[in-house]
């Protein structure tokens, strides 16, 4: 089951026995352990039949005592295991109790950072009792359908320029993003459609000093607002640190390399889940194809590498970094 899907069922009551929820995506580990401490029990129920260990104080053995317990004038007792990765090393001791679970505790794991080997003893085994959820980081191009959605839960309308800068400043940190819809949520008139400028008053991103704007200009070569936006980074360097400029950079151009070689092809969607970014995005690609040619390209790519270590120290220790910044970015565009 995924996410949305994981949620059905526990608003319908479907409930498991265990649910080892684990990954690098703790949003949604959050939101399902959540949603699973609010549903289980009554409030009158809870006091007797709930409880919530952390992996780092407590044990195996605990927990194990525990989920052997029974429910108190209910029908099932609920155990959630937060932090659950520093138990690692001694999850073979829950063997015996993963093979045969106690059928009136609900055992929560929130396994965080990582996932389990499924090659092993524990994972191959609640891989097949279909116990074992992975949650994995929202890729980049799923990210502006996964902001749609939550908005539309939110009941807030964005409008596409609103939705991708949201994506590229907040990135894969889906509770940042929550949290920043729900605040535009206070903040506009029901039924009004939030726009990029909305955003960046009441978000707080300014629309000429972002990394959006960068790619965005750099892409168009408007060499004018490129270099106006480079020359604000240089001066607020603490806020924009050149390394991620670079970095952000070197993938837009790896992403267009791509699309030079697979633009004839494949179709659009295709080409959007090849190269990696949300099909919204192929109209940027297409603008940038015009101006840089895979030639141009390699060029940059080197160029980028070049800077990278440059402002790193090596080849020269005096070169401020807004300096390197700004000849960077004339290089690329020139």
């Amino acid at each position: 089951m995924n996410f949305k899907e994981i949620i059905k069922s526990i608003e319908n009551r479907n409930f498991l026995p265990i649910y080892f929820l684990n990954g690098e995506n703790t949003y949604f580990i959050d939101k399902i352990s959540e949603k699973i401490l609010d549903s289980v029990l009554e409030e009158s129920e809870k006091d007797f039949n709930q409880t919530i260990f952390y992996g780092k104080d407590t044990s195996v053995d605990s927990i194990l005592d525990a989920s052997k317990r029974y429910p108190v004038m209910a029908s099932v007792q609920l155990i959630v295991v937060k932090e659950a990765q520093h138990l690692s090393r001694n999850l073979n001791q829950f063997e015996k109790y993963f093979k045969k679970p106690i059928p009136t505790t609900i055992l929560v794991f929130c396994f965080k950072g990582k996932k389990l080997d499924k090659r092993k003893a524990i994972g191959k085994l609640l891989s097949k009792s279909n116990f074992l959820f992975d949650f994995d980081l929202v890729k980049d191009y799923q990210l502006p359908d996964w902001i749609l959605s939550c908005a539309k839960t939110n009941n807030l309308i964005l409008d596409s320029k609103a939705v991708v800068l949201l994506s590229e400043f907040l990135g894969n940190d889906l509770s940042e993003i929550e949290k920043n819809i729900q605040k535009l949520k206070l903040l506009v008139l029901e039924g009004q459609t939030v726009d990029i400028e909305m955003v960046q008053k009441h978000i707080g991103f300014s629309k000429d000093f972002n990394l959006f704007e960068l790619t965005d200009a750099i892409a168009a070569m408007n060499v004018q607002k490129a270099g106006f936006i480079a020359y604000h980074f240089g001066k607020n360097s603490k806020n924009h640190p050149l390394v991620l400029t670079i970095g952000h950079l070197y993938g837009f151009f790896t992403k267009l390399m791509k699309f030079h070689f697979y633009l004839d092809k494949l179709g659009d969607n295709q080409l959007a889940g090849k190269i990696g970014v949300h099909p919204f995005f192929l109209k940027q690609y297409k603008q940038a194809s015009k101006f840089y040619s895979k030639s141009k390209l390699a060029q940059n790519l080197s160029f980028l590498r070049h800077y990278d270590l440059m402002s790193k120290g090596v080849f020269s220790q005096t070169t401020s970094q807004d300096e390197i910044l700004k000849e960077m970015i004339f290089k690329i565009m020139h």
